[in-house]
């Protein structure tokens, strides 16, 4: 286990909290003490490369907790994950899980996105609600007998990037700045024996789109999709969809509106208790 920490004013508190607690494998904690100027807030991560990547990204110190026995402690199995009438998702391994989940949810699709291998099992609001934008814009496309094409921007778990080529992708590429979660998608890809993915450690801030594709999701920080708009505006066909979350609703006027600068269109926007997704297309 490891602690990402940082000291910060009292009235920082509530946004560093925001910020952090819904990563998938973070759990944040804040600390204060009578007479003390200041609060420490704490993310306490199971893998080293995501504390570290909260470090790149705000500053702040990591320590290494003493080793224990963290997975009998972990929480039980998650329930399946139905995406519409198309897909469900589980945690659990193996043949066994795989086949009564078939018996339980007949002509759906079936993804296996253990919750131990983290960056995003689907049950967080920001991914449910692209997973369902994936699957209406999917369900669209191929009522009109029209092949697709897919790239998901901070793929994490892979979660996104699966679920796009189960339900219809003709191909699909993934990228992550971080190498750990691009190991767990490919993981995930050969847990689910799924081929037709390129998954590759990408920076999405210093990338340069080589093509254009009929959908572009995009579930990261709200600065850093404000930053790559005019990317993702030059990323997707004029026909196509960018999908766009992990926005906290006090951000989405100014994260929406700088993605309008950018030229695009936002036509659906959905908000699940603190946080906003939504659907853009180019102007």
């Amino acid at each position: 286990m490891f602690v990402w920490t940082k000291r910060c004013a009292p009235a920082d508190a509530d946004a560093w909290e925001q910020r952090l607690s819904d990563a998938p494998e973070v759990e944040v904690v804040v600390t204060s003490a009578p007479g003390r100027p200041k609060v420490t807030v704490e993310a306490f991560c199971e893998r080293q490369t995501a504390a570290r990547a909260i470090q790149r990204a705000y500053g702040g110190s990591v320590r290494t907790l003493k080793k224990q026995n963290w997975a009998a402690m972990a929480p039980p199995q998650p329930d399946p994950i139905r995406v519409r009438d198309r897909l469900v998702i589980i945690g659990q391994r193996g043949a066994k899980a795989m086949a009564r989940t078939r018996r339980l949810f007949p002509g759906r699709e079936i993804l296996c996105v253990p919750p131990e291998m983290a960056f995003g099992t689907g049950h967080h609001a920001t991914t449910a609600a692209v997973l369902r934008f994936i699957a209406d814009a999917a369900a669209e496309w191929k009522r009109a007998g029209r092949e697709w094409s897919m790239a998901d921007l901070g793929c994490g778990s892979g979660i996104l990037a699966m679920a796009g080529l189960q339900l219809g992708a003709a191909d699909v590429w993934a990228c992550d700045f971080d190498p750990d979660a691009v190991r767990v998608t490919l993981e995930n890809l050969r847990l689910n024996r799924i081929d037709g993915i390129i998954a590759e450690v990408v920076d999405v801030t210093t990338w340069k789109p080589a093509r254009r594709y009929d959908c572009v999701a995009a579930n990261i920080f709200f600065d850093i999709l404000v930053d790559i708009f005019p990317k993702l505006a030059r990323s997707v066909k004029r026909e196509g969809i960018v999908l766009i979350s992990g926005i906290l609703a006090s951000q989405a006027d100014e994260c929406l509106a700088a993605g309008r600068r950018a030229g695009l269109e936002f036509d659906r926007v959905m908000k699940k208790g603190r946080w906003v997704s939504a659907r853009g297309r180019l102007v």
